[in-house]
């Protein structure tokens, strides 16, 4: 029997023309190809928004055959101390590039949980090495990068992809793998896909695996997201006024396993876009961000679920007497 292939990889891109939703950054990383040299680079930005295939996809058009031997990814959130740097890292940076190259390149993977120790040692290694060797550091936050190394690299700022991007890959991988999938099913999709591609084609491979045909619910029921239409009318019922109908619906997306982290950052993205004063999103917004920061912080997650309910409640009925 064979091994279904996870489609992350299966679809991943191989060059960087079909890295999509970066344009800016990509023609400046082509230029690089066009002249055979780069500088030290930084990818900050958030999760399955293209970092990873962008530095693989890079190598391949540097290095041609080579690249493999060439390239080397390392995750740094595996190995946070400052030995990773010394051993792993200084070994390949110190060997000469194979080939025709005139250097190897080294991919780390979440720089950010580097250790300060492991971030100072890391731009030691940077300047004894920089002749055969090129760093690209991939994090989430490039504040969390010590200014020394920043200060040594290009900054690449990668944003969350937009709907249509990822609506395009998306229908392209269901043409290639047989599904039939409607407007309705993509629209799902990047919805609770959130700018993020790899979680976007994960949701579709799993509802794969159920059917053939992608149905909006499968999409909202495998990702336990709750669908908007079920959050924005939480929220109107308890600015309406129906406080207890409102925890129903609150209490009915829990039982149902959809995260209080997921259902704050729907209210997060629904708030902004409704049509209601400006001063009431700003009041609305400013208590979801509370919630969350508690939550963060270890607070029970349904009693400041209850309570930002409340505080809805109290937003949307003050001034009715």
């Amino acid at each position: 029997m064979q091994r279904e292939e996870i489609w992350i990889e299966k679809y991943r891109p191989w060059r960087l023309d079909e890295v999509v939703g970066q344009p800016h950054i990509i023609r400046n990383l082509k230029s690089y190809v066009e002249k055979r040299n780069l500088p030290h680079l930084i990818f900050s930005g958030p999760a399955g928004v293209g970092k990873t295939a962008a530095a693989v996809a890079l190598a391949r058009e540097l290095f041609g055959d080579t690249w493999s031997e060439n390239f080397t990814e390392l995750n740094a959130s595996d190995e946070r101390g400052i030995e990773v740097v010394r051993n792993r890292i200084k070994n390949f940076a110190r060997t000469m590039p194979i080939g025709d190259s005139a250097f190897k390149i080294i991919f780390l993977d979440e720089a950010d949980a580097l250790t300060d120790a492991a971030q100072s040692a890391l731009r030691r290694t940077m300047e004894r090495y920089s002749g055969t060797c090129r760093f690209i550091l991939s994090c989430n936050y490039s504040s969390k990068i010590i200014e020394p190394i920043q200060s040594r690299c290009s900054v690449y700022r990668f944003k969350q992809l937009p709907d249509d991007a990822i609506a395009a890959r998306i229908a392209y991988i269901a043409d290639k793998e047989g599904l039939k999938l409607s407007d309705a099913s993509i629209d799902a999709i990047t919805y609770v896909a959130m700018g993020d591609m790899r979680r976007a084609i994960n949701a579709l491979q799993s509802a794969a695996v159920l059917s053939k045909e992608i149905r909006p619910e499968m999409v909202y029921g495998l990702t336990a997201m709750a669908r908007p239409e079920e959050i924005e009318g939480l929220i109107k019922e308890a600015m309406n006024g129906s406080f207890m109908t409102a925890l129903d619906k609150l209490a009915e997306l829990l039982d149902r396993g959809v995260s209080g982290d997921e259902i704050l950052a729907q209210m997060h993205r629904l708030v902004i876009s409704m049509d209601i004063p400006a001063r009431k999103k700003v009041e609305l917004m400013d208590r979801i961000g509370e919630a969350d920061f508690r939550i963060t912080e270890g607070a029970n997650e349904r009693i400041q679920l209850d309570a930002l309910i409340a505080s809805f409640f109290l937003a949307g009925t003050r001034g009715r007497g």
